[in-house]
């Protein structure tokens, strides 16, 4: 890509999370790039030198160039011309600093040539060093530009960032906490759900808190419900799930929960998860029946949430009732509801046995018939 652009009499810079991670020693997975050309630029010095293109966000000056089944996303150096707190009107410009200028934290605002030299208008390499989560400039019409800034800023200070966090970075989160409510559900869920998925966001979640972002967002959630949650799924080996973390912060309330998971704009997995995770109880049923009855996911979710052990899950594939409708009837059943009731009540013992094999399934038929 860098061959392609400077052929053509332009330049290019790695920029962003790419050069951000790379210095913090974190694993990269998109590569972004800026350019002092057009689109149009772009995608022609691209076309000439074979490669496919594809117009992901002309709009807002960013094409894809693919390389060898790779996305590489180049987009032309911008200014904001006017905002509206949700989308942002840009003009092209080639002056670096003035890219630099609209985007949100000093350190995603590193630009990076194809020899290593390193581009710092904001002063990001030094927040970098020291990990400091910042806005560039004026911290608060950063936010009044995109108010989806505020949540960016503490899943940035969750992932990155260290203590004490900047000050006049949470003021202005503080004071225009507001202003999110003119944001889609949609938008505010995504990205608390990135927030959820981060290792440790405890913290974060309770410091937003304290500073009346999460009234905004969830003012149902507990964040004492998820530091709970996270000492047990590290203490049994779990990895982070970030919809069994929201759940774990809304109360045991399945109407509740389907409200958030609609107000989020949540699939309707996702919904029958989080309602399934809220119709819990203090003492959960035996694991392995818990997961038969709810599934594995919905099993450890109503599991980790109350604390109980969930290591009789693991390992363990949730069997079949080796019995069907038809073994009934044959055995002199009319078929309708008697056939029903016995398989009911075959299978409730299967269950309370621990899920005995087939011969045990016979025996429990047996008695079941004689009654």
């Amino acid at each position: 890509v860098f061959d392609v652009l400077e052929r053509a009499g332009y330049q290019g810079r790695a920029v962003g999370g790419t050069v951000r991670n790379t210095l913090l020693g974190e694993p990269i997975s998109d590569i972004d790039m800026a350019t002092d050309a057009t689109p149009e630029q772009v995608t022609l010095a691209a076309q000439r030198a074979g490669l496919r293109v594809l117009p992901t966000g002309i709009a807002h000056g960013t094409v894809t160039i693919i390389v060898k089944g790779k996305p590489f996303e180049v987009t032309t150096l911008r200014k904001d011309v006017s905002t509206d707190g949700r989308r942002a009107t840009v003009a092209f410009t080639s002056d670096w600093a003035e890219d630099a200028m609209r985007r949100d934290f000093t350190i995603n605002a590193l630009y990076c040539d194809r020899h290593g030299n390193l581009f710092d208008p904001v002063g990001g390499l030094q927040d970098i060093e020291h990990r400091r989560v910042r806005f560039i400039g004026d911290a608060r019409q950063r936010i009044r530009e995109d108010h989806l800034r505020i949540l960016r800023y503490f899943r940035f200070q969750a992932r990155f960032g260290s203590q004490p966090p900047d000050e006049d970075s949470e003021n202005a989160c503080r004071e225009l906490a507001a202003t999110l409510k003119g944001l889609s559900r949609e938008r505010i869920g995504m990205e608390m759900l990135n927030l959820l998925a981060l290792p440790d966001p405890a913290p974060t979640v309770a410091r937003m808190a304290e500073l009346g972002v999460m009234a905004e967002v969830l003012p149902e959630a507990d964040p004492q419900a998820l530091t709970a949650l996270i000492a047990q799924e590290s203490g049994q080996g779990h990895p982070p799930d970030p919809l069994r973390r929201l759940a774990a912060m809304l109360p045991a309330d399945p109407a509740l929960a389907g409200q958030v998971a609609s107000r989020f704009r949540l699939s309707g997995a996702q919904k029958k998860r989080l309602v399934t995770a809220a119709d819990r109880e203090e003492r959960p049923d035996d694991p392995r029946a818990l997961a038969y009855r709810l599934g594995r996911a919905g099993a450890l979710d109503r599991l980790l949430i109350a604390g109980a052990d969930a290591s009789p899950l693991a390992g363990w594939d949730i069997p079949q009732l080796p019995l069907k409708g038809g073994e009934i009837v044959a055995r002199g059943v009319a078929a309708g509801p008697d056939v029903a009731r016995i398989l009911q009540a075959v299978e409730a013992r299967w269950i309370a046995e621990q899920f005995p094999g087939r011969e045990r399934v016979e025996a429990i038929l047996d008695e079941e018939l004689a009654r």
